[in-house]
């Protein structure tokens, strides 16, 4: 049975862990808000990229590199998680799909991108070819170039033929959703019926505008999933820290229910000492 004293110490410790967890719940909202202005700034370049390279892609013949399919024989998977934890179940998810993938194909090169990732398949004595490390830290998108030409350089070699995106998709505060997505080859945008049999006129030509926008397109759809995992940590990590502020005062308020019931007891044997001492003395 903890004394007194014990549980005042208990206390003072609680709401000490309790002051952090706030402040990382508080932090965590002001850099998911910055997070997620970013997503929301970079959705109309993705959709006009996206528009422009349908047209494309009906208009000419000749195909990019990156877009040409063969025959999967190796498979690379990579694997977006984030540097540091304290978010929930946010990196486990993915780690955890990554994994799946992996089992799914029998030859498969891991890349991963985040300390999170490469920790979990370290401890599973699954080696990842190539790590990108410190990529969160100041996130920007030379880091999306640096990882999508890694990517698009293994596939042109021919090492893979076909290469798998695994990240959280930021849903909202609440929800973010681990995802597999095909990175390479670039699959092509269908078109909608009533644009199907436009004519275009492009300048330069259509075969110059692919070989620019093919990878300026595999460029963003790097850059949106390191995006999306940025703001989905700050989210999973601010909602984490919610509830640990929350459990912690209810185990407060648990602590100082026990610490006045042990209070009154001890005041409890005082009176009945006293009252006891003074029926003694009267007598």
């Amino acid at each position: 049975m903890a004394t007194l004293r014990q549980l005042r110490t208990r206390v003072g410790s609680v709401k000490n862990i309790q002051r952090v967890t706030n402040a990382m719940k508080l932090v965590a909202a002001a850099k998911m808000r910055k997070a997620q202005d970013a997503i929301v700034a970079a959705r109309p370049y993705g959709r006009q990229l996206s528009r422009v390279l349908q047209h494309l892609t009906q208009s000419i013949e000749s195909q990019h590199p990156l877009l040409v399919e063969r025959p999967v024989a190796r498979v690379a998977v990579a694997v977006v998680t984030a540097d540091r934890g304290l978010c929930g179940a946010f990196n486990s998810n993915v780690c955890r799909m990554a994994q799946q993938e992996l089992a799914r194909h029998p030859q498969t090169d891991l890349i991963t991108v985040g300390r999170k990732g490469r920790d979990f398949f370290r401890r599973r004595s699954v080696a990842p070819v190539v790590h990108h490390a410190d990529v969160f830290r100041r996130l920007s998108f030379k880091h999306a170039l640096q990882i999508s030409h890694d990517l698009s350089q293994r596939y042109l070699r021919g090492e893979v033929d076909r290469v798998l995106l695994v990240f959280s998709e930021f849903r909202s505060v609440a929800t973010q959703r681990p995802v597999v997505e095909q990175l390479l080859p670039v699959v092509k945008p269908e078109v909608a019926e009533d644009e199907a049999l436009l004519d275009y006129i492009f300048e330069p030509e259509p075969e110059r505008l692919l070989d620019a926008l093919v990878p300026l397109h595999v460029n963003y759809r790097v850059w949106r999933a390191l995006l999306e995992v940025s703001a989905g940590e700050q989210a999973a990590r601010m909602t984490a820290m919610d509830n640990a502020t929350k459990n912690a005062g209810d185990l407060i308020d648990g602590l100082v229910r026990q610490m006045n019931k042990k209070r009154q007891a001890s005041i409890t044997l005082e009176l009945m000492d006293i009252i006891g001492g003074a029926e003694a003395v009267s007598q």
